[in-house]
C-alpha cells in the first residue's frame, strides 16, 4: 500500500490546534477574554433596556459628557462673561453689563489709527494679526504649491525628502519656538555664522521688524509640510492622461500648468488657503515663547492678547477678553462656513 504524500500545511495545522486548545492562549489574550465575559452581563442588561438603536446612544454618551464639561460648557461661561464686568472671577460675583465690553473694544474714531481706539493694544493686535495672516498665509500657500509640484515630480530622493518636508509639523509648537529662539538669539547659532563670515551681530528677536520677519518664517517651516502634504494629494488626484494627452500634442509645461493642473487643483488650494487662514488667526504658542509679542507690541497678536487680558495683567479683565475671544469666534466661524461652502461646490464639481 503506498504511503500518502505528507501534507505541507500539516504543521500550520497542528500549530492552529494547539493555539485554539482550551487554556492554551496567550496570556494578553485571556485577560482580554476575561474582561469581555465581565462586560457582557451589563451590556446585555442595557441592550434590553435601551434596545439595539439606544445601544448607539449608549455608546456616544462618554464623549458627548467629555464635549459638554470641556468644550460646550465653557463656551457658555465665555459667552456670560463677555456680558459682565468687574475683575472677580466666580459668575455670581460679577455684574451684568450688557454690550459694554464689546462698546469699549469697537470704540475707534479711525479703525486704522490704533492710538484713536479706547482699547489701543486690542487693535494694535488685530493689526499685527491681520498683517500676520496677510504675510504668513500668502507665503504659505505659494511655498507649499512650490513644494507640492516639486515633490509629485520625479526627483531623487522623493520619498525623503517629503518626509523631510513633513518632519516639522510632527513637532510640537513649544520645541519649533524654542529651537529657533536658541538659533536667533544674540550669542545664538546665526550669529555665530554671521561673526565667522566677518558680519556684524544683529539683535533679531529685538528689532521690531526682524522680529516679525522672523515670526512669520517660523510659521511658515513649521507648518507648510501639512499644506504641501495635502496639496500633493490633490495633484496626485489628477489623472495622468491628462499629461499624456497635453504631451503628445506638443503643450509646453507653463500651458500645462495654468491650463490643467492648476484649475484642477483649485479646489483643493481654496481649503489649504481657508485652513491656513484659520490657522494664522489662532497664532499664540510660537510667537509667544519666540519673541513674547515684543518688542514693545510689535509680535503681539490677538491670541496673546485675550491672554494677558484675562490672566497675565496685574487686573484680570475677564470680561474684556471674553468680549475678544467672542469677536474672534465669530471671524473664525465666518472662515469655517466659507470653508464648508468651498468643500461642498467642490465635491459638486
Amino acid at each position: 500500500m503506498a504511503k500518502a504524500d505528507p501534507d505541507p500545511n500539516e504543521p500550520a495545522v497542528q500549530s492552529m490546534k494547539k493555539w485554539h486548545a482550551p487554556g492554551a492562549e496567550p496570556w494578553p489574550e485571556r485577560v482580554y477574554g476575561a474582561a469581555m465575559r465581565a462586560l457582557e452581563p451589563p451590556f446585555v442588561a442595557l441592550q434590553k433596556w435601551f434596545g439595539i438603536k439606544g445601544m448607539a446612544y449608549v455608546f456616544v454618551l462618554p464623549n458627548m459628557i467629555f464635549f459638554s464639561v470641556f468644550v460646550a460648557l465653557p463656551m457658555v461661561l465665555n459667552v456670560w462673561y463677555s456680558l459682565t464686568g468687574s475683575d472677580r472671577l466666580l459668575i455670581q460675583d460679577r455684574p451684568f453689563v450688557g454690550l459694554d465690553n464689546f462698546r469699549a473694544l469697537l470704540d475707534c474714531e479711525n479703525y486704522l489709527t490704533v492710538n484713536s481706539c479706547q482699547q489701543d493694544r486690542f487693535w494694535r493686535a488685530v493689526h499685527n494679526s491681520t498683517l500676520f495672516v496677510v504675510l504668513q498665509v500668502g507665503a504659505m500657500v505659494l511655498l507649499s504649491v512650490v513644494a507640492a509640484l516639486l515633490l509629485n515630480s520625479k526627483i531623487w530622493g522623493r520619498g525623503f525628502f517629503r518626509a523631510v518636508f513633513f518632519f516639522p509639523v510632527l513637532l510640537s509648537p513649544v520645541v519649533v519656538a524654542l529651537i529657533w529662539k536658541w538659533t536667533l538669539q544674540p550669542d545664538g547659532l546665526l550669529n555665530a555664522v554671521i561673526l565667522w563670515l566677518g558680519g556684524e551681530r544683529v539683535a533679531f528677536l529685538h528689532d521690531a521688524s526682524w522680529a516679525f520677519f522672523w515670526t512669520v518664517f517660523v510659521s511658515v517651516w513649521s507648518h507648510m509640510g501639512f499644506y504641501t502634504l495635502i496639496l500633493l494629494a490633490g495633484l496626485q488626484s489628477i489623472p495622468a492622461e491628462l499629461y499624456e494627452s497635453a504631451q503628445m500634442d506638443g503643450t509646453s509645461r507653463q500651458r500645462i500648468f495654468w491650463r490643467i493642473t492648476l484649475p484642477l487643483l483649485m479646489p483643493t488650494l481654496l481649503v489649504v488657503l481657508i485652513l491656513s487662514l484659520i490657522r494664522g488667526v489662532q497664532a499664540f504658542e510660537e510667537v509667544f515663547i519666540l519673541t513674547g509679542g515684543g518688542p514693545g507690541t510689535a509680535t503681539q497678536f490677538i491670541v496673546q492678547y485675550i491672554y494677558e487680558t484675562a490672566f497675565a495683567n496685574q487686573v484680570h479683565l475677564l470680561g474684556l477678553a471674553a468680549g475678544a475671544s467672542m469677536l474672534v469666534a465669530v471671524v473664525l466661524m465666518v472662515l469655517t462656513l466659507l470653508q464648508l461652502r468651498i468643500s461642498y461646490h467642490g465635491k459638486n464639481l
